[in-house]
Parts: C-alpha cells; structure tokens; sequence
C-alpha cells in the first residue's frame, strides 16, 4: 500500500505545485488516513513538494504508524499541527498551505502566533477533490462493503414481520454485518415503518411492525474504512393501491437516475432525471431531500446530487442515487444503491432486488 499512498501524495503535490505552495499541513484525520493509511483520532500530515512527507502522531500511535507508514518521515508529538509548521519554517517553506474547511480561527491563530517568517494561505478542499476519483484499491474495499450489506439484509429480512420492533429490525441489521465481517455499520440505521416511513431520516425505536406496513431500511456496513449505503422498502402482509403506485414511481425515477449516472453528466442534472419524474406524477413536493452523494472514506463525500449542486460526474466515482416519495401520516418509500460511474454504464456494488418484496 506504501506505492498507492505514495501516489495519492503526488496528485496532491502536483497540485501545491501549480498554485505556488512549498508545502501543505493535512490536519483533516480522513485525509491523513487517504494519504498515508494511518487511521488515528490524532495526526497530520506536512506534504513537501521537494521531499518526502512528515507524519505526526502521538505515542499512542507510533508504532502503528511504524509498521504501516513505512514510507513517510515520523514525528512522535502530541501538538501534530503545532510540530509539524515549525519543522517545515525551520526548514525554508515560504507558503505553507493549510486545509481552511478544518482549522480552526483558534488553530490558525496559535500557528501563526509562532512567528517563524512562514505564510499560511488557505487551500480548498484538494485532498477532497482527489478523493472523489477512486483507486481500484478502494473500490475493491467498497464492493465488499456492499457486499456485506447484500448479506446483511437476506439475513434479517425473515424477521421483518408484524410484532417486531424497528429498533430490533435496526440492531438485528448491525449485528448481521458485523458477523459478516464489518468494521462497523456505517452510519446509525434507519428503520422507518407504516407512518414513521413519512421522515426520511426517522431514528428506529419501539413502533411494533403492523400488517400493511411499508417499512423502509437504510444501513450499510464499513469495511477497510470504506462506507456501504442502501435503501430497501418493503411491504408486509398486504399492499394497498396507493403503496404500490408510489413504489412503482420510485423505483423508475430510482433507475432512471442510475442510468443517467455517466461520466460527464452533470449532478443537478442526474438529480433532475428523477426529481422530474416524480413531480410528474404529482408527487413534486413529497421528495424534499437531494438524490444522493458520494462514498467512500466518509458516507458523505463529494460529489453531491441535488437541484441545486453543481459538478459533474467522472468515471471511477462512486455515488448513490436515492429518491423517495414521504407522505405525512401515511408513510414513505425510498429505495437506494451505491454505484460507480463508468463509461460503459453504471456499475452497481447494492445487488438486493428492486422489485418490491411482499413479506
């Protein structure tokens, strides 16, 4: 893995280079982990344009860093962002880039204060921009991630029944994708179920599942770091006209999106393919929330797809598209995959079926 950081690092110095920057201080811990493959609650990094990276961590990490950080400088100091900006004063850097989204006024201030003669400009979001086009390291981490959550949901949906809770259904999740080999969950569940389905982002607690139900499952699992994202709604016992007519309208806008997820395409475009859809057929005001967002590293990363996002899509960059119908009182369907951008077609890492499973 030393070569793939090393490369990462390069992009990024590439880019230091064509703006006038001597070097840039990565205080961001998930852009740390990009760069170098050390995941800590406590690093940064100092990227030189002219030798090799510094990397400061404290003494509850060094070892770690040791062994898997092989091909970057090490500083043991608690103080990483404090260290690593008199290093690179003492050693002649003019412009010292800094990661203006992550420092904060009283971070910037203590840095400046240190009086070394060394500037520091603000940079926006390079680490994030080189971030968005994945390596086939990280998307092999992410098919597994997907993969896991595929598993995960076969497993538990037998227990989707009248009776059960939407916090045991959420717990039951979580633990299916651990036993398959997850980090963690990704993200905290969601398990909406009957009129709770109406709120997208609805915390599972003690509602029991009732015959007639649609209940809507988001989760994912983490794996090498790597976020898994997929939403599935199902109905339980019966289907009213109205559950499947608003399903069915989904799962077009849903694939329609999918299929418009090409490299060059750009987001609010996407966004609109199934935003339009849906307002279409009446529904215009019931999908308050953007279509979906990049994976990876974090469960949300650039790029953004929204009415109002700008950008466009490139190839090898993953995303989810997740439209939803909420209908206040009734209850909701949303149905998501993780796929990756490809010229020849998106390619989907979220395989459950689309069609709608009648439990």
């Amino acid at each position: 893995m030393g070569e793939l950081h090393e490369t990462r690092r390069g992009r990024l110095t590439g880019l230091l280079t064509a703006n006038d920057i001597d070097a840039m201080l990565v205080t961001r811990l998930v852009n740390v982990r990009y760069l170098t493959g050390l995941a800590s609650s406590n690093a940064a990094l100092l990227v030189r344009t002219d030798g090799p990276a510094v990397l400061a961590t404290d003494a509850r990490y060094a070892g770690t860093a040791t062994a898997e950080c092989p091909d970057v400088e090490l500083v043991v100091e608690r103080h990483t962002a404090k260290v690593l900006t008199t290093l690179a004063a003492d050693e002649g850097v003019r412009r010292l880039g800094f990661e203006a989204h992550d420092v904060t006024v009283e971070k910037h201030t203590e840095l400046v204060a240190l009086e070394r003669g060394i500037r520091l400009p603000p940079v926006s979001r390079p680490v994030e921009g080189l971030r968005k086009v994945k390596d086939e390291a990280e998307l092999a981490l992410l098919r597994e991630a997907c993969a896991i959550t595929d598993r995960a949901f076969e497993r538990v949906l037998p227990m989707v029944r009248p009776g059960v809770t939407e916090r045991q259904i959420a717990i039951a999740l979580e633990r299916q994708m651990v036993d398959f080999g997850a980090e963690a969950p990704a993200f905290d569940s969601i398990v909406a179920s009957g009129p709770n389905g109406a709120v997208p982002h609805h915390r599972p607690g003690d509602r029991e599942i009732e015959t007639g139900d649609l209940v809507t499952m988001d989760f994912g699992a983490r794996y090498g770091g790597y976020h898994a994202d997929m939403t599935r709604t199902v109905a339980v016992g019966r289907v009213a006209d109205w559950q499947r007519d608003v399903y069915e309208l989904v799962k077009r806008a849903q694939q329609a999106a999918v299929d418009a997820a090409r490299p060059g395409a750009e987001t609010k475009a996407v966004d609109a393919v199934a935003r339009d859809l849906i307002a279409a057929a009446g529904h215009g005001g019931d999908f308050p929330h953007g279509l979906g967002h990049g994976v990876g590293l974090e469960i949300h990363e650039a790029p953004l797809m929204g009415y109002d996002k700008t950008g466009k899509l490139m190839d090898r960059v993953p995303v989810t598209a997740e439209p939803g119908v909420y209908l206040a009182g009734r209850g909701g369907v949303r149905i998501e995959d993780t796929l990756v951008v490809r010229a020849d077609g998106p390619e989907l890492l979220t395989k459950t079926t689309k069609e709608l499973l009648v439990l």
